[in-house]
């Protein structure tokens, strides 16, 4: 660093032509300025200029390292002017990723309205159920659901999410609509088949807490296609409220024990996460304002902001 200062000290003298209009211009003294350039010789192991009583002269070493100096000057200018640009707003590329379905049916919906509010941010979208290393990756910002996050990373909350029973209004016709949890034992029931999950389903309702043993011959790792085999009458099936919301709203599925909370580990959070810094990119900050803002009002999705 003490060397690009020389350097730039250096231009300075070649370009004012004097040791003393370069002092002038830098508001320091003379012996400083030339004390600057004799340590930039020494660096170097050769004499930059040749003084005289009248004026300065270039050797020719000197005159390529003052082609470089000038180069310098002009990145740390471009640089300069482009971190200006970065601070007056949002811009530049933001890679961001998420799971498959809350990206499919509830962040791509809404990608739209983060490109109007932000017109110098290009978004690039992965979703990926992986869990994915920010640095190795080269991602901004990743959308996590899980009860634990990484140690290393700053992260916001976005929303809490639950999970819902849905099943086709034919199935419920055929097979009748439990009242009660304990009446899934009766019926086929499907449920995620990975992880945490099982076929033990446990239901809180006013102070009152009740686990079930379900049964069924199906398990899928994806809750989409969990929402359309229950839209095909495959049984009623355990899926997160974002997977099921439009399959209810176009009454494919309905929603079965809807005054039931089920419990852990059917329950989360879902989390943005980002590495930590001084300084956030402005991209970044407004992502995830405006996610969380979105979150915030769309009370119809199910998915309310926790509690901080």
């Amino acid at each position: 660093m003490d060397m690009l200062n020389e350097m730039a000290v250096f231009a300075q003298v070649v370009d004012s032509g004097s040791f003393s209009a370069a002092a002038r211009q830098a508001g320091t003294t003379t012996s400083a300025v030339s004390r600057q350039v004799a340590r930039l010789e020494e660096h170097l192991g050769a004499r930059l200029l040749t003084r005289t009583t009248r004026a300065l002269s270039l050797t020719e070493l000197g005159q390529q390292v003052y082609e470089a100096s000038v180069r310098m000057l002009a990145s740390a200018r471009e640089a300069q002017a482009l971190a200006g640009s970065y601070s007056a707003g949002p811009r530049g590329v933001l890679r961001v990723s998420a799971p498959i379905v809350f990206g499919q049916t509830w962040l791509a919906p809404r990608l739209p309205g983060f490109l109007d509010a932000c017109p110098d941010v290009e978004v690039r979208l992965t979703l990926t159920d992986r869990q994915i290393d920010l640095i190795e990756d080269g991602v901004d910002l990743a959308i996590r659901i899980a009860p634990t996050l990484a140690p290393g990373l700053a992260s916001r909350p976005l929303c809490r999410f639950r999970y819902v029973l849905v099943a086709a209004p034919a199935y419920l016709r055929q097979h009748g609509t439990p009242l009660t949890p304990g009446e899934l034992a009766a019926h086929t029931c499907c449920h995620l088949g990975y992880g945490r999950f099982g076929k033990r389903w446990t239901f809180s309702a006013k102070g009152k807490q009740l686990a079930v043993d379900v049964s069924g011959r199906a398990t899928v790792n994806n809750s989409a296609a969990m929402v359309a085999l229950a839209s095909a009458g495959g049984g009623i099936c355990l899926v997160p409220a974002f997977a099921a919301q439009d399959a209810l709203a176009l009454g494919r599925v309905e929603q079965v024990l809807a005054d039931w909370d089920i419990e852990a580990p059917y329950t989360g959070a879902v989390h943005m996460v980002y590495t930590p810094g001084r300084h956030m990119a402005l991209k970044i900050r407004a992502f995830i304002d405006y996610f969380v803002a979105s979150a915030e009002g769309d009370a119809a999705s199910g998915l309310p902001i926790p509690q901080e």
